[in-house]
């Protein structure tokens, strides 16, 4: 996930500075103090009724998204949530309140930057298949066998993956061949309290852009071009579509995400990768006692909005696949949120979840394939979420503390390596002003230049962010085999039938034996402990099994056929 992703790895409602506007013709007059919501109706109300109701409650309608019931409003009414909420054609009102603080570096992600002792990576085993030069470091292509998929299935172009995440970095020579610029779209203006100062007037980053990272790296994992070039990705024919429902910073808020969907689902997206959580909440619930009125009502708003928009995408054709989480806990049986909301005046504080009426979206919406992350040994990350609820199946995600009592252990090659913007990288000071390499970082960086003189850089990720574009890539794959031309008058695929044919061809993997796996020797406590549940054929760490691109391509399709 991104610099602050659990699964990876995003949020309830757009946060934007408050505007304040002085009152007119009033020498000492109070300042009037204009706040923005995003408003959901409630399921079966009109767009008119919905409207009528918002502005009953006091609030300008400045933004619409009818297909789920979704409205930016502003208003000046300091009740206009509660009369919101009090309105019956409306669910409620999620403000978009001003940031107070900023998010920290993601320490799952890049844990090898922030360890005691880094050593150099090592790539004696090779354990790659090398096709593009640097893909000898992706063993997660050979643990999937997308290096064995291809001969059969590299991929087709008419099937287009969103990359729903903080950008694309179209610059990268890997992006470049498969990107999408007709449909690739940016929903998430930049907000200077927690991504720094806008890049451009408008605070929209131009299409093709990542100023953080994160969704470039996505991005290289689903189908970076097998182009003789940098690396190769799972499916590296299919067409990449930027849709950025990310803050710079790594926040996810409700609306950008909503709007990512809908533009997915009205423009004949087939797959839609999900490596985030929608903040400021871990945990949305319906009334947590914990939390204020408000806040409860802001919570209601943006399950209600996620499990529609999902929903939506799903009956419009899209696949829809998301990453469980970084939280190492069962989400079946979640502890204590002490981590909420992640932004905004109110610091984080205490709140016992309750499995039936919490939800970590997307990952827990409806329709997600949610997709847990293993080390390249086969062991689940320690960092990892898991559960039988949830999992649905496992990928390559990375673990830096893989292999212990081997050579590999703790080094940067146990993770995921894929592109990563370089003035990205030379803002983390591991590239320097002229595009080299800093010493000390070549074993986690990476550069190749063509003879021209145009260059690509990588850098290692782990995360069931770097999980989840493993398992998009397949069902990319799949679709991309069997898909029609008949859905909406265009190529595509049922997603009922990709998600069936996804696990029916898993590789299936049992439990460990013990089943509660502990990471003592890794230098993890008893709050990492985890207990798999299930069988061979399903179970809490690695679902219906481990992703298989070679078996999901090769293997015929069986509509109706069971897991």
């Amino acid at each position: 996930m991104s610099k602050r992703f659990t699964a990876g790895a995003v949020a309830t409602a757009t946060a934007l500075a408050l505007t304040v506007t002085g009152s007119v013709g009033t020498a000492n007059a109070e300042p009037t103090v204009s706040r923005t919501f995003t408003v959901v109706a409630e399921e079966g109300v009109s767009a008119d009724a919905a409207i009528a109701a918002i502005r009953s409650a006091g609030g300008t309608v400045v933004s619409r998204t009818d297909e789920v019931g979704i409205f930016q409003v502003t208003s000046e009414r300091a009740d206009f949530a509660a009369r919101a909420t009090a309105a019956a054609a409306l669910v409620g009102a999620a403000q978009q309140k001003a940031i107070g603080r900023k998010p920290k570096l993601d320490r799952v992600e890049q844990e090898h930057l922030l360890a005691a002792t880094k050593k150099a990576a090592k790539d004696a085993k090779k354990r790659g298949t090398r096709m593009d030069p640097l893909d000898d470091k992706l063993w997660g292509l050979e643990m999937i066998r997308a290096d064995k998929s291809r001969k059969i299935e590299p991929g087709d172009r008419r099937v287009k993956v969103g990359v729903l995440d903080t950008g694309v970095d179209a610059s990268n020579p890997d992006i470049a061949p498969n990107f999408d610029w007709s449909l690739s779209r940016n929903f998430a203006p930049d907000i200077a309290e927690v991504d720094g100062p806008c890049e451009v007037a408008s605070c929209l980053d131009p299409v093709g852009t990542d100023d953080n990272g994160h969704g470039t790296h996505v991005a290289g994992t689903i189908g970076a071009a097998a182009n003789g070039f940098g690396i190769s990705g799972v499916a590296p024919n299919v067409t990449l579509v930027q849709l950025k429902g990310g803050q710079d910073s790594g926040y996810f808020f409700l609306e950008p995400v909503v709007n990512s969907l809908v533009h997915a689902a009205n423009n004949g997206l087939d797959v839609v990768n999900m490596s985030f959580y929608v903040d400021p909440w871990l945990y949305n619930c319906t009334a947590n006692p914990a939390d204020s009125p408000e806040d409860q009502a802001a919570q209601r708003a943006t399950i209600a909005a996620m499990k529609r928009t999902l929903t939506y995408a799903h009956r419009k054709g899209v696949t829809l696949v998301g990453a469980l989480g970084n939280n190492n806990e069962d989400l079946g049986a979640p502890r204590t949120d002490t981590g909420s909301p992640n932004y905004g005046p109110t610091q984080p504080y205490p709140r016992p979840i309750d499995n039936e009426s919490c939800w970590d979206l997307p990952a827990e919406g409806p329709h997600v394939i949610g997709v847990s992350s293993l080390g390249p040994s086969g062991k689940k990350s320690d960092f990892s979420n898991w559960g039988t609820e949830q999992i649905s199946v496992a990928a390559p995600g990375g673990w830096f503390r893989d292999g212990f009592g081997t050579d590999s252990y703790r080094t940067d090659a146990n993770m995921i390596l894929s592109a990563y913007p370089k003035h990205v990288l030379q803002e983390e000071g591991s590239v320097d002003a002229d595009g080299n390499i800093v010493p000390g970082a070549e074993t986690f960086v990476f550069k190749e230049c063509k003879t021209n003189g145009e260059c690509g850089y990588y850098t290692y990720l782990q995360g069931t962010s770097m999980a989840a574009p493993h398992a998009a890539g397949v069902t990319a794959l799949i679709v991309s085999k069997f898909g029609k031309n008949e859905r909406r008058g265009g190529f595509g695929m049922d997603p009922a039938l990709v998600e069936q044919h996804l696990y029916r061809t898993a590789a299936e993997r049992a439990c460990p034996e013990p089943r509660l796996q502990q990471y003592r020797n890794e230098g993890r406590d008893e709050t990492y402990d985890a207990y798999c549940a299930g069988g061979l054929n399903f179970n809490g760490f690695y679902g219906y099994g481990i992703v298989d691109a070679y078996a999901a391509v090769k293997t015929p399709l069986k509509p109706n056929a069971r897991p």
